[in-house]
């Protein structure tokens, strides 16, 4: 092991729920390298995301801090340049460090990437090829649109986008894009090129951001018929309010449900979903291929891990935003042959914002004291440890709540008005279709609850 320390290997879907893969039980799904991950290390079952938004979620990854502290509660902004970064410490620490596909720690808005690289350099990557995430390819370039338009598929792609947009239903049909060339073909085809290529005498940490599953539904070629839409498991129900919710409550969830899910729509979004989750498992299989070729699958710690979930026509809804678990719950794996006990399941309560302090203690580092982490390797090692009795999660002004707090046994939120509009039973209901917001029997756990938050916002540290 170079320096004494491990390969760090980061692999980020986008928009990944933690129940779609086969290691999870999902009775459809197809992802033998996932599994393999999960075979050959810990896998977390009650990871929950810091925001279940995209760049909020991101930046909470970097840098270790909820969004009350980092301020980015919205696809837009930037990260402090004094903010810790956890790729510059580890960088600071002799690590090279590369980033391969979407970052989105900034707004992608009609720049190319390449111009962005002095930010994503002071962020602590020695090494670029960063690629938008689907939607933002539309109006932003990168080398990964430059390649596209040396082939002539730049403007069938975004002419495709650009249909999906206008479409007057939830738009699902297969990528103009040969499957070889899709985005996450493209991603894992540059990382497996800079694994096979690399030769620096130090250890590297590389990440890499697939730009799927996250929508639209286009998976490309085969992967888009691989699974039939009539085949799919049921959706979770949208729950019937109760007379005891405030008017507030009963009016969010009203407004905030989709129209036009029927079973045949909701089975069509599925399979293109699961879809583009194997083709990304293709090419996990190529990296792992990869290591085990160059000698340093023994010496490298894998992260797998995702930003938020997708609701998938659950309780009537699409995509995230939401404290609802479908959009809540990520995968979290860690693969460390000889140190990580293989095939093993962990049920402690674990948040994205604990891979920061995982990741640098790995590599025998240490945390800055405003780190808002803390390090899941106590629970790796020991199935009974708890790291935490609680998550919080956190996003701007959303229909269903603002702030979130998750124990075992409760999910409770509020608004930005501090008004109540969670709180579900988890043991007793763990489909969440009795919010208990309100509820008089309940007035004691909402009041319990509520003190946890604003302990929480107050800087107490959100572990035992």
């Amino acid at each position: 092991m170079r320096a004494g320390r491990p390969n760090l290997l980061i692999l980020m879907p986008d928009q990944m729920r933690s129940d779609c893969m086969g290691c999870a039980g999902h009775p459809v799904i197809r992802t033998p390298n996932l599994d393999r991950l999960a075979a050959e290390g810990a896998r977390f079952t009650q990871a929950c995301t810091s925001s279940p938004l995209c760049m909020p979620a991101r930046a909470c990854f970097m840098s270790g801090r909820y969004p009350h502290n980092h301020g980015m509660w919205r696809n837009h902004g930037r990260l402090p340049a004094d903010y810790e970064s956890v790729f510059r410490r580890l960088r600071d620490a002799g690590y090279r460090t590369c980033h391969v596909g979407k970052s989105h720690y900034y707004e992608h808005r009609g720049q190319h990437l390449s111009g962005e690289e002095p930010y994503m350099h002071a962020r602590g990557f020695d090494d670029l090829h960063e690629t938008t995430g689907p939607w933002a390819t539309v109006t932003t370039d990168s080398y990964m649109t430059d390649r596209w338009a040396e082939l002539g598929l730049l403007d069938a792609f975004r002419e495709d986008y650009h249909r999906r947009r206008e479409s007057q239903e939830v738009a699902v049909w297969p990528s103009p894009l040969p499957e070889e060339e899709f985005m996450d073909s493209y991603v894992g085809r540059v990382a497996v090129e800079y694994l096979e290529s690399y030769a620096a005498d130090r250890p590297f940490c590389l990440f890499m951001g697939f730009g799927g599953p996250h929508e639209p539904w286009d998976a490309p070629g085969r992967y888009a018929t691989i699974y039939d839409p009539s085949l799919m498991p049921p959706v979770i129900p949208a729950g019937s309010p109760g007379d005891w919710l405030p008017e507030h409550v009963r009016d969010s969830f009203a407004r905030s449900r989709r129209a036009g899910l029927g079973e045949r729509k909701v089975g069509e979004i599925r399979g293109s979903y699961f879809g583009k989750i194997s083709l990304i498992d293709h090419w996990v299989g190529r990296i792992l291929e990869v290591l085990d070729a160059r000698g340093w699958a023994e010496d490298t710690l894998v992260l797998l891990w995702s930003d938020h979930g997708e609701m998938l026509g659950d309780h009537q809804r699409l995509h995230k935003s939401v404290f609802l678990e479908s959009a809540l719950r990520v995968p979290l794996v860690l693969r460390w042959p000889g140190h990580v006990e293989a095939g093993v399941t962990r049920d402690a309560l674990a948040s994205t914002v604990d891979c920061f302090p995982t990741l640098l203690e790995a590599a025998g580092l240490e945390p800055d004291e405003g780190c808002q982490g803390v390090s899941l390797w106590p629970a790796v090692g020991d199935p009974a440890a708890e790291v935490r009795d609680a998550v919080f999660s956190e996003i701007a002004p959303a229909p269903l709540g603002s702030l979130m707090v998750r124990t075992r046994e409760w999910k409770y939120a509020v608004d930005r008005q501090a008004r109540p509009v969670l709180l579900y039973d988890l043991c007793h209901d763990p489909t969440e279709q009795r919010n208990l917001v309100g509820h008089p029997d309940h007035t004691d756990v909402e009041a319990e609850l509520r003190d946890r938050l604003l302990g929480f916002l107050a800087g107490a540290q959100p572990m035992l």
